[in-house]
């Protein structure tokens, strides 16, 4: 027993290092991010690269753990950012995510989220603004081990 008795998302691991993924072939990965700004706090469903948009909702961690992030997830979608754990003022996510369905019209929501408990928040937020939008959008729920692999990924009921 470690003896570890906190939240599961701050308990601390060291990944081993596999020889093999340090032998991959280098080479310089072309960023999909498609716009500025992308924390929730700071996006505006009016932006035009919202607009009829297929989103990406990612936790903060997500990108880190994910070594192709980028080309697995991100291509072609809009994004927003943010943390359910150490993020303020989460009732304002609630009315980005409800006027991203409503005014910007988004096409889909995909919440890519962390395996750690505190992360399903995420998935909590969308729904409640989902809930609360006249428009439905469709969401699709994508969790990720802590060392990137995907664990899951399913359409959710809002």
């Amino acid at each position: 027993m470690s003896g570890f008795q906190g939240c599961p998302g701050s308990r601390t691991f060291e990944f081993g290092k596999d020889d093999q993924q340090e032998s991959a072939p280098a080479g310089r990965v072309a960023s999909q991010l498609r716009q500025w700004p992308i924390q929730l706090h700071l996006v505006s469903p009016a932006a035009p690269y919202f607009q009829g948009a297929d989103v990406l909702l990612a936790a903060d961690c997500v990108p880190f753990a994910m070594g192709n992030f980028h080309a697995d997830y991100l291509k072609g979608k809009s994004l927003a950012i943010a943390c359910p754990k150490l993020d303020s003022d989460q009732e304002m996510y609630i009315e980005k995510i409800k006027a991203l369905c409503e005014e910007a019209k988004i096409n889909t929501l995909t919440v890519i989220v962390m395996q750690v408990p505190c992360c399903r928040g995420l998935l909590g937020i969308t729904l409640a603004a989902v809930r609360k939008s006249e428009r439905k959008v469709p969401v699709r729920l994508v969790v990720v081990s802590l060392q990137g692999d995907v664990l899951q990924e399913d359409w959710a009921e809002a």
